[in-house]
């Protein structure tokens, strides 16, 4: 059998000093997560992140970079991830916006914020990417290629 991991795509939002996140509920209970979730079939990168932010935060979300690619092994489940996450600007919002199942809301935290909610965050994913986008961390998007 050939083993194949689960790609994702995130989008990491900065406004203000703060970072939008959702609030979400999960089988190991309600945590907080990144817009974020797994790429469709037939679809872009771009249009993934795109189409993930829209429907989890109702933010119209233009990516400008990639921050970076991680791989992250569940602890505790035979899952693998390969997320995809995405820098970018907020175009727009619409408070009337349906959000997806399982999004009880979205949320704009702060650093010190997110690190007081660590022991909620869906995966060491949440934290390790604000901090590389604090750090500066940013690829061009042109080192994806779409064929």
């Amino acid at each position: 059998m050939i083993w194949k991991p689960n790609v994702t795509v995130a989008a990491i939002i900065e406004k203000d000093g703060k970072f939008l996140l959702v609030e979400e509920e999960t089988a190991d209970g309600i945590m907080f997560n990144q817009p974020a979730g797994h790429l469709e079939n037939g679809e872009s990168l771009l249009d993934g992140v795109v189409r993930e932010a829209w429907e989890e935060t109702a933010h119209r979300f233009e990516p400008t970079g990639l921050l970076g690619v991680y791989h992250w092994k569940h602890p505790k489940k035979d899952i693998t991830y390969l997320r995809f996450a995405f820098v970018g600007n907020v175009l727009a919002h619409d408070p009337d916006q349906k959000l997806d199942d399982g999004i009880l809301r979205a949320v704009w935290m702060t650093l010190d914020e997110l690190r007081a909610t660590q022991d909620r965050h869906r995966s060491p994913q949440v934290l390790t990417c604000v901090e590389h986008y604090l750090a500066g961390q940013r690829f061009p998007l042109s080192v994806l290629t779409h064929l």
